[in-house]
C-alpha cells in the first residue's frame, strides 16, 4: 500500500463517516487471484479494503457495492456494510465493514440454509438485473428476460462459451454439444419464479461471524433460478449436509434438483475455463456428454 494510496483510502473513509479517520496500521491479506486486500486498523475501528488495477477492472467495485446493497436490503443473510468505493489513476478500491471470523457452532449450517432459502423468496417479475456486473474479473452481462432458459443461454452460457472459443480453449465439437443442450433446457429446468441469487456462492465467499451468524460477500448478484446458488455450493464442496436440510425445510426444491446440479455448474465451470489453467474444459465436456 503506497503512501499516496493510503491517503486516498483515509480520505474516502473520512468523507463517508464524516470524521477524520487515520490508518494506524494494516495487515495485508490474500485477496484471491484478482485483488489485493488488507485489514485496516484505524482510530475509528477496523475496516477491510480491496484494490486492484483501475485500468483493467474499472467498475468492478461499484458493481460489487450494488450487489452487496441488494443482498443487505433483502435482510436475510449478513453482508459487510459498504463504507465506500473510489479510484485514482492507478487503483480502484472498495472499503467494507470488517467481519471478524468465528467458529460455526451447533445449528450454524441449518440456519445458513434457511436464510439462503428465505433470500431466494425475494423475487422479481423477470430474470436478470438492471445493470451489468462481474463474476470473478469477467464481465457478467444482464438484462430483464421472461424465460430462465433464455436468460441462462443468452447471458450466462453463450458469452462464456464464445470467450472460450475465441481464446482457443473450446472447439467446434463443444459448441455443437452446447447448442444441442440449449434446446433441452426448457424441459430440464422446472418453472420457478426468479430468485435473488448471490451468484458466486462457493466456500470461499462466506464465513461464520464471531456472533455465530453466516455472512456472505463477493457476490455476482442477479435474479435467476435458485438452483444456481445451490449447485455452486456443491461445485467445490465446503457446505455441510445440514445446510441443505435447512434449505429444504424452509423452501423445498423441485424433485430431481441434484440431477440438474451439473447443468447449473456449466456456467461457473466455463468462467473457470476462461480465468484459469487446468482441466475445467474437460469437466465441461464430461457434463455435456452425459446430457
Amino acid at each position: 500500500m503506497t503512501p499516496e494510496f493510503r491517503l486516498l483510502v483515509e480520505k474516502n473513509v473520512s468523507d463517508r463517516l464524516g470524521t477524520s479517520v487515520t490508518i494506524e496500521s494494516y495487515d495485508v491479506k490474500g485477496g484471491g487471484s484478482i485483488n489485493a486486500a488488507a485489514i485496516l486498523r484505524t482510530n475509528a475501528g477496523p475496516f477491510f479494503v480491496k484494490w486492484n488495477d483501475a485500468r483493467r477492472h474499472k467498475g468492478m467495485f461499484d458493481a460489487e457495492a450494488r450487489g452487496l446493497d441488494l443482498l443487505k436490503a433483502a435482510g436475510e443473510i449478513k453482508v459487510p456494510d459498504v463504507i465506500g468505493t473510489g479510484e485514482d489513476e492507478n487503483h480502484c478500491f472498495i472499503i467494507l465493514e470488517y467481519l471478524e471470523q468465528g467458529e460455526p457452532s451447533f445449528g450454524f449450517w441449518e440456519d445458513f440454509g434457511e436464510r439462503l432459502a428465505r433470500q431466494h423468496r425475494h423475487t422479481s417479475d423477470k430474470f436478470g438485473l438492471d445493470h451489468d456486473n462481474f463474476v470473478g474479473s469477467l464481465p457478467q452481462r444482464n438484462a430483464w428476460v421472461e424465460s430462465w432458459p433464455d436468460f441462462f443461454v443468452r447471458f450466462r452460457l453463450e458469452p462464456q462459451l464464445r470467450r472460450a472459443v475465441d481464446n482457443g480453449k473450446a472447439d467446434g465439437g463443444v459448441v455443437q454439444k452446447f447448442e444441442s443442450l440449449y434446446k433441452r433446457l426448457p424441459e430440464i429446468f422446472p418453472q420457478e419464479p426468479p430468485a435473488l441469487l448471490h451468484g458466486d456462492l462457493w466456500g470461499g465467499n462466506f464465513l461464520c461471524t464471531l456472533e455465530g451468524d453466516p455472512a456472505v460477500f463477493d457476490p455476482a448478484v442477479y435474479y435467476g433460478h435458485r438452483e444456481m446458488d445451490l449447485a455452486m455450493t456443491r461445485l467445490f464442496g465446503g457446505f455441510d449436509y445440514e445446510f441443505y436440510e435447512g434449505y429444504a425445510n424452509e423452501y423445498p426444491l423441485s424433485p430431481g434438483w441434484e440431477k440438474r446440479v451439473d447443468i447449473c455448474n456449466l456456467y461457473p465451470l466455463l468462467v473457470h475455463v476462461n480465468l484459469f489453467p487446468g482441466s475445467y474444459i474437460q469437466s465441461v465436456k464430461n457434463i455435456l456428454s452425459r446430457f
